[in-house]
Parts: structure tokens; C-alpha cells; sequence
């Protein structure tokens, strides 16, 4: 994760370097002119003539500019403490940009996870409402047979009942009750 959010960094310092160095009218040249030769690091003396050169790093400390150890994605120690190393701008350190990326990176992460979260939740809800429709309307059926069953029940135990005492007529003989009179 580390690795990850310093690669983030790098590449938005990276941004923001190249970004002032083409909006400073001092830096952009005609399309006619040959593009300058690069000093090396080492013989720069100032902040802004270092970081002018996207291969230099500035440090603080000694005021020195010096060549960018492109072996490793944060300079070591040996080199420039990260508070006091400059590279792109000279108002911003490396860490606080470490700091400050690795902040934005987390809100985004968090921005995203609650986003899918909330996507899943409200599919998985909807889901579940579609489940509780189905559930209710399949234990409302099945009450509707079992009073269906009862009922035929019902009537076929009154209709016992009526056939024993005489009340209803054999569909032999629908007038039997009365011939016997």
C-alpha cells in the first residue's frame, strides 16, 4: 500500500512540476529556438534554476541541487532528509506531499468502498424486497388452499350430516322423503 500511494505521489508531483514549469512565461520558448542544454545538478545554485531540471532534486539543508536518485521512488536519507528535499516546486517538501497524497488517496479509497457499498446494499435490498414479495404471496396462497381444503371439508361433513338425517335427498330418488308420508 505504501509503494502504491508514493507511486501516486510521484506521478502527482510530477504533474504539478510539469505543470508550473509550462504555465512560468519565463520557461516557454519559441518553436523556432533549439531547446536549451541542461547544466548538470551540481552546478545549479538556486532553488528555482534546480528545479527547473525535472532530474534535480533541491535540498534545504545544504542548499545544494543535485541529481534525482531515480533507484529509488523517495530519495533516501543519505541523500536529503524528506522534510527538507525540494523536487518540482521549491514551496513543497516531500513530506507533507507524501502526507498530502496519502491523504487524498484515502479519501478517494473510502469514497469509492462506501459508493459500492451503497450500490450493493440498495441491490441486495431491492432484492430482498422482491424475495419478501414473493415469500408473502407464496404463504398467502398456500393459506388460501388450506381454507379451500377446510371449506370443502366443511362441506362435505354437512352434507353427511344433512344426508343422515334426511334433509337432503338421494340423487337417486330426489322425491323419497316425501313418498313415504
Amino acid at each position: 500500500m505504501r509503494q502504491f500511494c508514493v507511486f501516486w505521489s510521484i506521478f502527482l508531483l510530477m504533474c504539478v512540476a510539469f505543470s508550473f514549469s509550462e504555465s512560468d512565461p519565463s520557461t516557454t520558448q519559441q518553436p523556432t529556438t533549439a531547446p536549451p542544454v541542461r547544466k548538470p545538478c551540481n552546478t545549479l545554485t538556486s532553488c528555482e534554476t534546480c528545479l527547473a531540471n525535472v532530474s534535480c532534486l533541491w535540498c534545504l539543508t545544504n542548499s545544494s541541487c543535485s541529481d534525482y536518485p531515480v533507484s529509488y521512488i523517495i530519495p533516501p536519507s543519505s541523500v536529503c532528509k524528506l522534510s527538507q528535499a525540494r523536487w518540482g516546486v521549491c514551496w513543497v517538501n516531500f513530506e507533507a506531499l507524501i502526507i498530502a497524497m496519502a491523504v487524498v488517496l484515502g479519501v478517494l479509497l473510502l469514497a469509492v468502498t462506501v459508493c459500492c457499498c451503497c450500490c450493493c446494499c440498495k441491490r441486495r435490498s431491492s432484492s430482498s424486497f422482491d424475495r419478501d414479495d414473493e415469500q408473502f404471496a407464496r404463504r398467502r396462497e398456500e393459506i388460501r388452499q388450506r381454507a379451500d381444503e377446510r371449506r370443502v371439508e366443511r362441506k362435505t361433513k354437512h352434507d353427511e350430516i344433512r344426508k343422515k338425517y334426511g334433509l337432503i335427498p338421494d340423487s337417486d330418488h330426489p322425491y323419497s322423503k316425501f313418498e313415504n308420508e
